[in-house]
């Protein structure tokens, strides 16, 4: 199986190519429209700020694209960055248009919790994840090889808020309020926290991705 991993300049390509390989996948990491065009699956990584990751897309005559693929139903796997990038827009120093694979808003974590106290932002942690948008579990999604409360690796300021309840995959707590921590929309998948960074629970997202392909 080959996975084509986008590079626009903000990503962290090392951890994703070595996730990706060590399961077998043939990783092409590229710049290329062309190669975008002719993929089998693609992967969104990034880190950095949103304006920056689009700009990088524009630039780079990428975002017509990633359009075009998904709307042919090419599975695409957005991570940290690359999720929120799959989103409408976002308000991360102003507001920034997306690419619109996710209906809903990249929003800023709140700088004090549930209960008016001070947390520190950005959230750097392990989180556990929880099922969302109505589901029991993670039967029949990316997530599917995860138990509910099994934590991965977060790092973030800015969290997407699906605007559609379905399209949640998982929720993190964080502050005590429940996070967006993995979003869905046909076959575009996101997950705020690193799968790749993960451990064995990153390990068995990036498998059952790859199984979905």
């Amino acid at each position: 199986m080959k996975v084509t991993v986008i590079d626009y300049g903000l990503s962290n390509l090392l951890s994703v190519q070595h996730a990706f390989a060590h399961f077998g996948a043939e990783v092409q990491v590229t710049s290329s429209p062309a190669d975008v065009l002719a993929a089998d699956a693609l992967v969104l990584p990034g880190v950095g700020a949103f304006q920056d990751g689009m700009q990088g897309l524009e630039q780079l005559g990428l975002i017509e694209p990633i359009k075009q693929k998904t709307a042919q139903g090419t599975p695409l796997l957005g991570i940290c960055l690359g999720m929120q990038m799959l989103f409408d827009e976002s308000e991360e120093f102003g507001l920034h248009k997306g690419l619109g694979l996710i209906p809903g808003r990249v929003v800023r974590i709140p700088d004090v919790d549930a209960d008016g106290s001070p947390q520190r932002v950005p959230h750097i942690s392990w989180n556990p994840l929880y099922p969302a948008g109505g589901r029991a579990d993670f039967g029949g999604t990316v997530l599917a090889g995860v138990k509910p409360g099994e934590e991965c690796y977060f790092i973030h300021s800015y969290e997407a808020k699906p605007a559609e309840d379905a399209d949640r995959l998982a929720d993190t707590v964080y502050g005590g309020r429940n996070v967006c921590a993995a979003a869905a929309h046909g076959a575009v998948v996101g997950c705020q926290f690193h799968p790749e960074k993960s451990g064995e629970v990153g390990l068995r997202i990036i498998e059952q991705y790859l199984a979905l392909i």
